[in-house]
Order: C-alpha cells, then structure tokens, then sequence
C-alpha cells in the first residue's frame, strides 16, 4: 500500500498517521513497522476498550504477532479515559526504545499530541452525571447556550461530546474551555520532529470498504461480541458503550430491531462516523502530507 510515500521516510523519526475509519491506517501502520522497525501505538479512541475488539476493528492477534502494538484495548469498559490519560499513556513510550508509529483516526489526540493540551482539572463524577442526564432530557443545544462565547465560537458545535465536554469544563472550573486552550503547554511532539500521513479517502470507495468490513466483523464475532457485553452489564452511558455499532446490535439481542436492520443502521453510522472524521482531518490537518487512496 502506497509504497512510494512509505519508501520516503526517515526511519529513525515518528511516524504519525492519521484518517477515518476502513481507510487502512491500522495495515499501513504495520507495512511500516515491519519494514523499517518501530512500535505501533494506538491512537484510536474506542480502540482502548477492552471489551470491544471485533467491533471496533482492533489489530488481530495474528497481526499483533508481527510487530510491537500499544494501547490497545488496556481500558477497562467505564472507565472514562480522556485525551490527558491517552496523553499520560504515551509520553514513556516517546522516549523508548523503538520509534512510535502513531496510528488512529482520533483527531484530538493527534492535535494535543503535537499541538499541546490545556491541564485542565478532572470532571468530577457529579457534574459528568448531571452533564449526561441533561443530554438527554433536553439534548446538547441547552448545553451549548450556557456556554461562553469564545468556546462557542471556537468548538465544533455539530459535535454534542464536543460541547459536553466544554460544560463539564466551565462547571468543573468556572472558566471557558477556550480560556483553558490558550494556556496550553508545549506540546509532547511538536508536528516538526514527526512524519505525518493524513490517509485522504475517496468517499465512494471508503464506504463500500466500511460496508464490506462491518459484515466481515459480523462473520467474525461481532454479535457474539455484544452479546457477552449485554450479559455482563451493557450500559449505554459507559465510556465503551460509543463504539460504532454497539447500540445498534444491542438492540437486536433485546429484540427492538431485526438483526438485518441493525447491521444496515450499524453501517450508516459507521459512514456518517467517517464523514465527520474527513471534515475534522481536512479542518484541521492542513499541513499533513496527505496520502490519496484509492490510486
């Protein structure tokens, strides 16, 4: 897979590579690390998930065996794991041994990453569960009128975790997120001392990739998958509990849906998912190099 791009670079420096789901990140990541050396680092944000590995389409055992891979699935299912604590999780192995092949399709950990991130306090759990429950009895327009206006302006305001997250902020702190982000340290890896790869995906060819994954999933053990999450406390407020698909093969075994239905929603979702990674990465990653697919 684009073999020219890989032959380019410098096999001593980072690799940064970044796109939306089903665009083959994970498989350029490993023709990566098996022909010029380095560890793969996950920088997906369902991917940490122990409990989902099918369905968020982590790295196979077999595909594991052939180089080093990090950060995945080593989060317990509720445990609220924020881009800080992936920032945490990465920081030792920056200065390892092997050099870091970051790979995921989570923008904001690769812009807190080489941009910096604000330290901002913890939510506490009260004005989280206050957060999520006004979610949803009122939905994210309510959040996002008690905002201030220099995070209003400044967040993704189509993104209702987005705009939760900046409540949470300015309940938890009583300042604006904004305010915080323009007090961010340096960052763990400025963007010049990486190789960045921005996998830009032809939308036609990349949801026919997402169909046809989501049904190998689904001969892979995806419903079994859910299933055993249903029967060991399937909560839908659980950080875990996002992954694309979930809720939509849940509610086929609680038999709210045929399991046809539910594939069919679980690969839309998965498409409109993609959509906002493509708008976010084209925003945002302006001076990546950008890698087209297919060719």
């Amino acid at each position: 897979m684009c073999t020219k791009a890989l032959k380019r670079l410098d096999s001593e420096r980072p690799v940064l590579i970044a796109g939306a789901t089903a665009s083959g990140k994970s498989a350029m990541a490993l023709e990566i690390a098996i022909g010029a050396g380095g560890v793969i680092v996950n920088a997906d944000a369902l991917q940490v998930f122990a409990n989902w590995r099918v369905l968020t389409a982590r790295p196979s055992l077999d595909e594991e065996a052939l180089a080093p891979h990090l950060l995945y699935g080593h989060v317990a299912k509720d445990f609220p794991y924020s881009v800080g604590q992936w920032l945490r999780d990465v920081e030792p192995i920056l200065t390892g041994d092997a050099r870091p092949i970051i790979v995921g399709g989570t923008g904001l950990y690769f812009s807190a990453l080489t941009e910096g991130l604000a330290a901002i306090p913890e939510t506490p759990n009260r004005v989280r569960e206050e957060a999520m429950a006004r979610m949803e009895a009122e939905g994210a327009d309510a959040l996002l009128a008690e905002l201030d206006r220099a995070t209003t302006e400044r967040i993704d305001r189509m993104n209702p975790m987005r705009i939760q997250r900046a409540w949470e902020v300015l309940q938890t702190t009583g300042r604006g997120l904004a305010q915080w982000q323009d007090e961010t340290p340096p960052p763990l890896l400025p963007i010049g001392e990486s190789q960045t790869l921005l996998i830009d995906a032809n939308r036609d060819w990349l949801n026919d990739r997402i169909d046809r994954r989501f049904d190998a999933m689904m001969a892979n053990g995806a419903l079994e998958e859910a299933r055993r999450n249903l029967a060991e406390g399937w909560d839908p407020t659980m950080p875990s509990a996002k992954a694309i698909g979930a809720k939509e093969l849940i509610d086929h075994l609680l038999r709210n849906r045929s399991l046809k239905d539910a594939v069919s929603a679980g690969k839309t979702a998965t498409r409109q998912f993609a959509k906002r990674q493509r708008t976010w990465f084209r925003s945002k990653m302006k001076g990546w190099a950008t890698v087209e697919l297919p060719k």
